[in-house]
């Protein structure tokens, strides 16, 4: 018998085939089984019973593929292929090296004969039993009974002989074996055809991924020649704008410098003046009483000069004009900005996907539109069933729809509501009683507070400057790279991104905080006008 390491060929058969394990499955009671075996011997019963240990199960099981056992059954099959290639059946009669072939083998003798000793076979037993020569007859051989396995069991699945289907397979259906071999066979076909289909598809997801990324690879290039451009642009706009502040300073400085050589000119103008003044007064003061008294009236008034106290040069010419110029840089910065929101909005309308609104998590207090797009606040309470679903405190629906992984895109229209959270959710916030809404207890989301503005649901939530008044605001969720992103649709502008890690399945969520105006309605509109369409 095969062997691999230290395990034989029989601890690899399936008891229902008794042969080597297809495609083997593991059962709740730990017992293993062909697939196709297990699957088959069920159809056939009206329990759900181990055919090992007759445990029954109340419904039909779950199964799981063996792995390790299936690639150990594998390497038995290899085995086997291989010594039947290489190997003939002999005339067992023959005694002695260069034994002829077998033509025929007897399942009564478990004997294989060749020409020569058939012919005396069967003059001795005429109503034997012949067959094509097989190898291991024995194997073919009911073991309590030793009569030919010619039959198959549908109930148990096995192969059985005659007197087994008066003994404990009575009353069981059974069928001649190549019958059931025919029908396997059928069966092993559809398989493979299914196995192949999986195959071709698996390689057609291997080439479109593979095609993927080498659109994402140019899409990156694309990316980073864009990205150059940008901050060249900015970089010539910054080095532009820096060679105009020097030239605006050097000309500040030069203006103080002519301004100061004007006033040093005048300065020197008077000292030279008032020189002269004090020169005649110490002439005058040496002469004699009668030419001094004659000179004096016109000496002694002070000369006419301008006054210098308040007058001075700046040591610090160019106060805010670095400011002044980093402030024209802003309006260049927001242009690019746009240009560059315009770009970005585009590509994320490829993500759009289809929201719906779930009425098992609607709040009674509101009603949804016969398509589940659109949402209001009804003002009165609606008898609902008690879903496990619902938020049966706080006005929230969530979207039907969620996501484990990709990018998707809506967009949603407020309209004139004053009162209102938008975004995503786990799939497994609390549903009952008071829910605070913020990053902390699974919620990303924009909202709009009546009396104090726009805030994000951070903890504690930030608030944004934001004007004028949304009226339809994109969201876009980058599953993978944690984000979800908030644009105003009709300004075309960024508003905020909120990052972080989701590990579990999330959903759009929709808070209608108060009624003040019950009529208002907020809807899941088109994107472009065009009909909303599921992304993969």
């Amino acid at each position: 018998m095969a062997s691999t390491g230290n395990l034989s060929e029989e601890q690899v058969h399936c008891s229902i085939c008794l042969d080597v394990f297809t495609n083997p499955v593991s059962i709740p009671c730990g017992h293993n089984f062909c697939q196709s075996c297990i699957v088959g011997y069920w159809k056939t019963s009206s329990l759900y019973q181990c055919p090992m240990c007759k445990k029954t199960f109340h419904k039909r099981p779950d199964i799981s593929v063996n792995t390790v056992l299936r690639e150990i059954a594998e390497q038995f099959k290899e085995i086997r292929i291989r010594g039947v290639e290489g190997k003939e059946v002999l005339c067992d009669a023959c005694l002695g090296e260069g034994r002829p072939k077998a033509i025929k083998s007897c399942v009564v003798c478990l004997t294989s004969y060749c020409e020569e000793h058939l012919k005396s076979h069967a003059a001795r037993f005429t109503k034997h039993k012949l067959m094509e020569p097989v190898a291991n007859m024995e194997d073919r051989m009911c073991p309590k009974h030793e009569r030919l396995l010619e039959l198959f069991c549908k109930k148990d699945q096995t192969c059985v002989c005659v007197l087994c289907t008066e003994t404990e397979h009575r009353m069981h259906y059974t069928v001649p074996v190549e019958r059931e071999w025919t029908e396997k066979k059928a069966q092993l076909k559809r398989t493979e055809i299914d196995i192949q289909q999986m195959i071709q598809d698996r390689m057609k997801k291997v080439e479109e991924i593979k095609h993927s990324v080498e659109l994402n690879k140019a899409s990156a290039q694309r990316e980073i020649e864009e990205s150059m451009q940008v901050f060249s642009e900015l970089v010539r706009s910054i080095q532009r704008t820096q060679a105009e502040l020097v030239l605006d300073i050097e000309e500040k400085q030069r203006q103080t410098e002519r301004r100061a050589g004007g006033l040093i000119t005048e300065l020197e103008q008077e000292i030279a003046e008032l020189r002269r003044r004090n020169t005649g007064l110490e002439n005058v003061a040496q002469t004699d009483h009668i030419h001094f008294l004659k000179k004096f009236p016109a000496l002694s008034t002070p000369p006419s000069v301008k006054d210098w106290s308040n007058t001075s040069v700046p040591t610090d010419m160019c106060v805010g004009m670095i400011r002044r110029s980093v402030s024209k840089l802003e309006a260049t910065f927001n242009e690019m900005t746009d240009k560059l929101t315009e770009s970005e909005m585009k590509k994320i309308q490829k993500y759009t996907v289809d929201v719906t609104l779930d009425p098992d998590t609607a709040n009674p207090w509101l009603q949804l539109s016969q398509d589940r797009r659109q949402v209001r606040h009804l003002g009165a309470w609606q008898d609902l069933p008690d879903h496990p679903d619902r938020f049966d405190t706080v006005v929230i629906v969530l979207g039907r729809e969620g996501f484990t992984s990709g990018r998707h895109y809506w967009e949603v229209q407020v309209g004139e509501k004053d009162d209102w959270y938008l975004g995503v959710a786990k799939s497994s916030v609390n549903r009952k009683g008071r829910i605070s809404v913020s990053t902390t207890q699974g919620y990303w989301a924009l909202a709009r507070k009546k009396g104090q503005g726009y805030r994000v649901s951070t903890s504690p939530p930030l608030l944004l400057p934001l004007d004028p008044k949304l009226k339809q605001i994109g969201v876009y969720v980058d599953y993978d790279e944690g984000q979800v992103s908030f644009y105003d649709i009709r300004a075309q502008t960024h508003i905020y991104t909120l990052k972080d890690t989701f590990t579990e399945k999330i959903l759009p969520f929709f808070y209608l905080y108060c009624c003040d105006k019950s009529s208002d309605t907020i809807m899941i509109c088109p994107v472009n006008g065009k009909s909303l369409t599921k992304q993969s």
